[in-house]
């Protein structure tokens, strides 16, 4: 009787129209497609850190591709694609942008955060493990140059709400949470060159894995130490560059080390004050406290051709050739300028 009850139920009411019918069969499929899309289907990488530290190489690692490195003088874009698997798989897009300089940088790093926003946003800082008299210097910079991006284009309430995402990344649970300043969007900070960073005297490594880890705890940020060099590294952070621009895999990091005589890898959360030995503590007091120890020296300046258009690093054919039109435009008409001049000077 049961089951008679339950066939009767699936039939159609006699007073709905057929317009009633296909609106529900509508509603119905585009509620299974919706269930069936996972994750956003763009997402934003920003790459950016020491000059020379091998962000471009990471890049290019990252997409499969097999470009030969230059390097970036100011702001590039890239972006790669993937189609995910399953029924109603859509295509993931993930851009990515890579900052050359960060001399001047202020304007710059605002620019991929006010065009894709803080929801689908990651940061992958990248610093030079075999300078460690510049490490700190480049890591302020960038870091007061995200908040300055932060506080200007994203609005008090949606911050809020992306620190409380973060928060859950880090882990709700975690004993140091009331004592971090977590920013809005995931953070990957990168230790690169570390097979130059092998032959740095002992005492200094401890200073530097002491900071690292300090300002990426506090942060929320996760910590790799990185070379091209190393296969197992390279597949690290590959893993960790695919996580944020696709969410695959799910968790990149497979193990924690934080033995300063070796590679540091440490995932969002798995540090605390009491594991690095310090009390709890701010960036500035971070920076201060290093500094201390290994005395910084500025920011690189960059060199910057005189036209920067001529530079192989920039070279696009459409604009290359509207340019050159251009030029051809400008020489006819100051020579017809000098022709006529002359002319009236004679008259």
């Amino acid at each position: 009787m049961s089951e008679l009850n339950s066939m009767n139920s699936m039939e159609p009411d006699s007073s709905e129209t057929i317009q009633d019918i296909a609106m529900k069969l509508v509603t119905e499929q585009l509620k299974n497609e919706s269930s069936l899309t996972t994750g956003p289907s763009e997402r934003t990488i920003f790459v950016l850190g020491s000059k020379g530290a091998g962000k471009s190489t990471l890049i290019n690692r990252f997409l499969d591709r097999d470009d030969i490195t230059r390097p970036t003088l100011a702001l590039e874009y890239s972006f790669g694609r993937r189609t995910a698997t399953g029924q109603g798989a859509q295509k993931n897009i993930c851009n990515v942008w890579e900052l050359g300089s960060l001399v001047n940088s202020n304007q710059l790093i605002e620019v991929p955060l006010r065009s894709h926003g803080l929801a689908t946003f990651a940061a992958v800082i990248v610093l030079d493990l075999s300078q460690p008299d510049r490490l700190w210097t480049d890591l302020q910079s960038i870091l007061n140059g995200l908040k300055q991006a932060i506080s200007k284009h994203c609005s008090t309430k949606e911050v809020a709400e992306l620190q409380e995402r973060m928060k859950q990344k880090v882990g709700i649970d975690h004993e140091d949470l009331n004592t971090l300043e977590i920013l809005p969007f995931p953070v990957i900070i990168v230790g690169g060159k570390y097979d130059a960073f092998q032959n740095v005297d002992s005492e200094i490594k401890k200073h530097v894995c002491r900071c690292l880890r300090s300002i990426a705890h506090a942060i929320g940020a996760a910590l790799i130490f990185y070379t091209s060099k190393n296969a197992a590294l390279s597949k690290m952070m590959r893993d960790a560059m695919n996580h944020l621009g696709f969410g695959s895999p799910s968790s990149p990091f497979k193990t924690t080390a934080v033995d300063h005589n070796g590679p540091i890898l440490i995932p969002f959360g798995g540090d605390s004050w009491e594991k690095i030995g310090v009390t709890p503590t701010n960036s500035e007091r971070i920076g201060m406290n290093y500094s201390a120890q290994i005395p910084q020296v500025g920011t690189e300046k960059v060199a910057i051709p005189d036209d920067p258009a001529k530079d192989i690093g920039f070279k696009e054919r459409a604009i290359d050739e509207l340019r050159a039109q251009k030029d051809d435009e400008l020489m006819i008409l100051l020579r017809d300028t000098e022709i006529r001049m002359k002319f009236e000077t004679v008259q």
